[in-house]
Parts: structure tokens; sequence; C-alpha cells
């Protein structure tokens, strides 16, 4: 099979410029390739890492796992940064889950939404003056849920009329 070619730490910058350029260009498969060819050669380069992330995120309705996004976010050195991007790997589940599946993933997003919402309360509880990130995520959390009422946890469905 074929080896993968290392890259060279000083096309480092210009690598995650393509990689947030493929993005962009609705390519993220592309923008993975290169953070994972990043991270090869430096680890704990936290920049790549989150790109990474939010590569990853980019694909799950393409059958990229959460928990390997989950798995990244949790590496973030910077506390804040771990529950902000845990958050949007949560959010942007719920909405994967619901642009692919049938009426009753309505449970489990919603699930995805709330768990979203507790990392950017815990984000916003220890974020940098001025960095209201969080709260924009949280309030885009409230907003599609209250648009889609139908969205609630698994206890307050409601159940079905049993008669004799």
């Amino acid at each position: 099979m074929y080896e993968l070619k290392t890259l060279s730490p000083a096309a480092v910058p210009g690598a995650l410029a393509k990689a947030e350029r493929y993005r962009l260009l609705r390519e993220p498969w592309q923008a993975e390739s290169i953070c994972r060819d990043v991270l090869a050669i430096d680890p704990g380069n936290q920049p790549a890492t989150v790109m990474l992330v939010l590569a990853m995120t980019d694909q799950f309705e393409r059958g990229v796992h959460a928990q390997d996004a989950l798995n990244l976010a949790a590496g973030l050195q910077d506390e804040y940064e771990r529950a902000y991007y845990s958050g949007i790997v949560h959010e942007r589940r719920a909405i994967a889950l619901i642009r692919q599946s049938d009426y009753r993933a309505s449970y489990v997003a919603y699930t995805l939404f709330r768990s979203a919402m507790d990392a950017y309360e815990r984000a916003e509880s220890i974020r940098s003056p001025g960095n209201d990130d969080a709260l924009l995520r949280w309030n885009t959390c409230v907003r599609f849920l209250q648009r889609n009422p139908h969205m609630r946890p698994m206890e307050e469905r409601e159940q079905p009329v049993m008669s004799e």
C-alpha cells in the first residue's frame, strides 16, 4: 500500500490556511486530511486540532463518528476550548441527526442540544471578557428548540392510550 508523506514544519501555517479554505469550499475531508498531516508532525498543535474537530463535524451526515470529534475536543489544552468545542460537536451532531432521520430522532437530538447547552454554560462561566461565543451558540440552540416544540425529553413524550 502507499505510504503517507511527511509535511515539513515550515509548511504548517500555509497548510492550516488551506484546511480552512477547504472547509469553506465544503470539502471537509480535504481539511481533515491536512489537519491530520499537521498533527502527525506536531501532535500538540491546537489550531490544527480545533480545525480537525470542525472538519469532522462538517462530515457527521456522511458517517463520521461524533465520539472521535468529542475525544479530540476533550484533548484541547484550554478548558474554555474543551467546553466550547464539545458543545459544537453535540450541537452539530443534533442537526445532522435531524437532517437524516425520522421523527423519532427528535428525542435524541433534544438530548444532544441539551448536552451542547450544558457545555456552552461551562464555557460561558470561564470565558475571557468580551468573548460571548458560547452565549451565541446557547441562543442558537434555544431558538432551534423553540422553533421545534416537538423536540423534548423522552420523559415528556405523549404516551399512547391503552384501552381494553
